[in-house]
């Protein structure tokens, strides 16, 4: 079982091994996704959680009695390869590099795998051939 989540955190957290936690406790393989930080400020991670059902329900079980607020990232974004016209406005707003401009077929490529569903690509893309779906 593979799912990404939104983990917010309080200020007063910062000094608590949230992740290292999950991983050692709950036996759950994690990546950082996209981390916003700050020591003296409510922060974010989205990180996508591996690991059996029954870990992950007891990492975030954790991390809600820890305090953090969770949110399930339940939306995808998905591009229309018909609308695009590589024109490369989503690479430069793509942090984790999910879009990017193959240089060899000068085409813009997407990485499905490396997406945070941010959605500042769904803004900028002039031919709206970037959109999001969400899967309940």
């Amino acid at each position: 079982m593979k799912k990404r989540i939104i983990i917010r955190f309080k200020k007063n957290m910062i000094d608590k091994p949230i992740v290292y936690r999950l991983a050692r406790d709950f036996n759950l393989v994690f990546n950082i996704l996209r981390a916003n930080v700050l020591p003296k400020a409510d922060s974010i991670m989205v990180v996508e959680l591996e690991g059996t059902d029954e870990n992950y329900q007891r990492g975030i079980d954790y991390l809600i009695n820890a305090g953090c607020d969770i949110e399930p990232i339940e939306q995808d974004i998905k591009r229309d390869e018909a609308k695009c016209v590589h024109c490369g406005v989503c690479t430069s707003v793509c942090a984790p590099s999910a879009l990017y401009l193959n240089r060899d077929s000068m085409k813009v490529e997407f990485d499905y795998e490396r997406c945070v569903a941010c959605e500042l690509c769904v803004r900028v893309c002039p031919v709206k051939a970037l959109n999001v779906y969400f899967d309940y």
